[in-house]
């Protein structure tokens, strides 16, 4: 590792750790071994080629994790990329459950890690859903019906403000909650803003 490229910031990390310390600090070492600089990011650290970040070490509950910001470009021949969840596009994680396993993988993490620099290097960009890609709930659709400078208003706003709200009124797994959802955020369609504005 070389001492210029650590930060100070991921030191900090480190000591305050209480959970996956062991783990982090096999990950560190690894993705340093890579020429990557190291920077802190998101309260974790984060490990960047020429300012563009690759991958960033994070923990969870359950596991912590190698997490690859255009993990969807990986080929992944293992198998051991992991997408969070559906609405997740570009990130894939590696989990741990222990140092021991990261030990095992080494190699292939730093193969993947290089992988994911070479992606950078090209320029490849991840092709993200439109927001016409997203479904519409019924209920919501239902008050386009009802009013519709509602569905006006939807349309003006920001692609990312849709996709906020059609994926905060999906979640819901009752129509009744996908209902009350909608209700109580129309005056803020109507005006224009988003979901946390």
């Amino acid at each position: 590792m070389t001492e210029s490229r650590m930060n100070p910031k991921v030191d900090g990390f480190l000591r305050k750790a209480k959970k996956w310390k062991e783990e982090y600090e096999k990950l560190r070492s690894i993705v340093l071994d890579c020429e990557l600089t190291e920077d802190f990011k998101w309260m974790h650290p984060c490990y960047t080629f020429e300012n563009k970040n690759i991958v960033i070490i994070h923990g969870f509950k359950e596991y912590c994790a190698l997490l690859f910001h255009k993990g969807a470009l990986l080929k992944d021949p293992h198998g051991i990329l992991i997408q969070q969840t559906e609405n997740v596009q570009a990130a894939r994680q590696i989990r741990f459950t222990n140092a021991e396993q990261i030990d095992e993988m080494q190699l292939i993490l730093k193969t993947y890690i290089d992988e994911a620099i070479e992606v950078e290097k090209s320029g490849l960009q991840v092709s993200f859903k439109k927001e016409t890609e997203y479904t519409i709930p019924e209920e919501l659709q239902n008050k386009f019906v009802e009013i519709p400078d509602l569905k006006t208003a939807f349309e003006a706003l920001t692609p990312g403000r849709q996709r906020g709200y059609l994926l905060h009124f999906s979640a819901a797994k009752q129509s009744k909650t996908r209902e009350s959802r909608i209700e109580k955020y129309l005056p803020h369609i109507l005006n224009g803003k988003g979901l946390d504005d």
